[in-house]
């Protein structure tokens, strides 16, 4: 499974949990940096030089409430069989629900991991692992507006891409972000500092199945 030291489990006998789709009520902060040389090596074919980085509180899903932080270092540019826009593909995940771990896993080869999560996810937060710690202090930017749209995953698996999306809709406003990020490898990626974002302040999610495809085709 394709992930950075930060996320990467030797643990196998996670809980089950069930197929998609998942719906789910979300509260999360997302951000943006231009993507380090680092980051870029770790995707270096067909892709835009932007590192996505999110915390997400999951209010409700089909496994219960959960936080959540993953990172994109480069995102896939959007090509035959992947959809319009752009989409993350994610060596760095981490949750507080075992269960949502079997899922990433089993269901959309996320590399998910347990962390210990603390704080607020639209204001200060934090989620640590063994090896590493990201903090971070958000603050809105004016008022909230209407947001709807979708997330898309392009997961490396082997020589081929396994594909998945979500659909989410709700309340957002414009954020700043302070980021403070420590470990192996975010150190070097996923960059410390203030950076522009967007908060989804309040907003229902839900993730599809996911579809293998050939590597060549995207």
């Amino acid at each position: 499974m394709w992930s950075v030291k930060e996320s990467t489990s030797d643990r196998t006998d996670w809980p089950e949990s069930p197929p998609p789709p998942w719906p789910a009520e979300v509260r999360a902060t997302i951000w943006w940096h231009r993507a380090t040389p680092v980051g870029r090596e770790l995707l270096p074919e067909k892709d835009l030089p932007v590192t996505v980085a999110m915390v997400v509180d999951y209010l409700s899903s089909p496994v219960g409430p959960y936080r959540e932080i993953l990172a994109s270092p480069v995102l896939r540019r959007p090509v035959r069989n992947s959809g319009a826009l752009p989409r993350i593909a994610v060596p760095f995940i981490a949750v507080d629900s075992e269960t949502s771990v079997h899922g990433g896993r089993t269901h959309w080869s996320l590399p998910k991991v347990l962390a210990k999560f603390g704080g607020d996810v639209l204001t200060s937060a934090s989620a640590a692992g063994e090896e590493w710690e990201v903090r971070t202090d958000a603050s809105g930017i004016g008022p909230r507006f209407p947001i709807r749209g979708g997330l898309g995953f392009a997961q490396p698996v082997d020589d081929e891409v396994l594909l998945a999306g979500a659909r989410l809709s709700g309340k957002a406003r414009l954020c700043r972000v302070t980021v403070g990020a420590e470990g192996p490898t975010l150190s070097r990626w996923l960059s410390s500092g203030t950076h522009f974002g967007l908060q989804i302040v309040a907003g229902t999610m839900t993730t599809g199945p996911s579809k293998l495809v050939s590597g060549a085709e995207v």
